[in-house]
């Protein structure tokens, strides 16, 4: 046969490879590999891809998660960079830096990070403030709304007082922004025993774990879509916080756990 010569392929080997049946295991992880894919927003990689499925009881490692992803047809979509913006021209008091890039916390509910984010609608601007705790990265309070005044950000912050209840000493962690330093959130965190610590002015890897949370949601659930109004990416962003990011996904920094898995681990 033509086509054996050229493919340097013996007969033999053309028709067993004919005849051979599909391997239902192999199928099963297909399915498996898409279905994740597609629950994801394409966001795993080889390696989440890997453990995800060990999580559901396949033994696969990384390399054969490639495989089966590149058999699917299916490839993790690429991070894109965003652009950070913080209104830190203000005449405010700043605290000083006193987590200074100590990111690996021994208990829960002794450092909680802080950020505000925007993101398009085509009816205008969604406003995302959050708080994260270290310890899980488990994002403990959130807000929205179409404005990023000081009450927003405290909205956030009465979220994640109510469900965790911290002692005091309680290091909150923040950006250099008006919403941050000015007076009623001061107030509020005096209020609650908290100490207040800020990044160095422009310098965004002093809070490095909050950005990468704001571009895990930008790159792998925001990017592509598009929101009619802001109700409808307030839904979504919900869902991305409660039931994907804090309940289901795979975080590296947690040795493949999830935020929950990781804080109910301490508590058991």
């Amino acid at each position: 046969m033509d086509l054996c010569r050229v493919m340097q392929v013996s007969r033999s080997g053309y028709y067993a490879w004919c005849q051979r049946r599909p391997d239902p295991d192999r199928i099963r992880r297909l399915n498996m590999v898409k279905s994740i894919h597609k629950r994801k927003r394409g966001s795993y990689g080889s390696r989440r891809m890997a453990k995800e499925l060990q999580r559901r009881g396949e033994p696969v490692g990384r390399a054969q998660a490639r495989s089966l992803m590149r058999e699917a047809g299916v490839e993790a979509r690429q991070r894109r960079r965003w652009r950070a913006t913080t209104d830190s021209n203000h005449g405010y008091p700043v605290a000083p830096n006193r987590l200074e890039r100590c990111f690996q916390v021994s208990e829960p509910n002794c450092t909680w990070v802080a950020d505000i984010t925007a993101v398009w609608t085509f009816q205008g601007w969604l406003y995302l403030a959050a708080i994260l705790d270290l310890y899980d990265r488990q994002v403990v309070g959130w807000a929205m709304a179409d404005h990023m005044r000081a009450d927003l950000a405290l909205s956030a912050l009465e979220m994640a007082v109510g469900r965790r209840q911290p002692s005091s000493g309680l290091i909150h962690h923040s950006d250099r922004g008006s919403q941050y330093a000015s007076r009623v959130y001061r107030q509020r965190l005096e209020k609650h025993q908290m100490v207040a610590s800020m990044s160095r002015k422009g310098d965004c890897w002093d809070n490095a774990v909050m950005e990468r949370f704001f571009g895990s949601l930008k790159s792998e659930w925001l990017a592509g879509q598009r929101y009619l109004n802001r109700e409808q990416a307030r839904q979504d962003i919900v869902q991305y916080i409660e039931m994907e990011y804090n309940s289901d996904r795979l975080h590296s920094s947690l040795g493949y756990i999830t935020p929950q898995q990781h804080f109910l681990a301490v508590a058991a």
